[in-house]
């Protein structure tokens, strides 16, 4: 769906590409990786997890919220917890890449089941 990258090909090909780091803008796992080292010893880095947010977003809201040294009231916290909602992402052409020319939305939407 995103023209600007090469032809994936098949699947396996990709996968196996993707895992050693041959993918267009090398390896994800090392980017990942020396973000989260670095956090060991940067204060100024925040890490959240998908799964955190699924599970308590008005909490992850809150622990964001502290670590910017801001306070939110009880209705920008509502605002914020329905405006990241999946469905409200994927509606969200400002989110959804709808509006990107090289995201091809007739191959696949960029947000699919969430």
């Amino acid at each position: 769906m995103n023209n600007a990258q090469p032809e994936a090909g098949e699947w396996s090909t990709f996968l196996q590409d993707f895992m050693k780091g041959k993918r267009v803008f090398g390896s994800w796992y090392d980017h990942v990786n020396s973000w989260w080292e670095k956090k060991q010893s940067y204060s100024n880095l925040h890490y959240m997890f998908y799964e955190d947010l699924i599970e308590d977003c008005g909490q992850e809201i809150d622990r964001l919220c502290s670590f910017l040294g801001i306070s939110a009231s009880a209705e920008e916290k509502e605002r914020v917890i329905t405006s990241v909602a999946f469905d409200s992402m994927k509606q969200n052409k400002m989110t959804n890449y709808s509006t990107v020319p090289v995201m091809n939305q007739e191959v696949s939407p960029f947000m699919r089941k969430g």
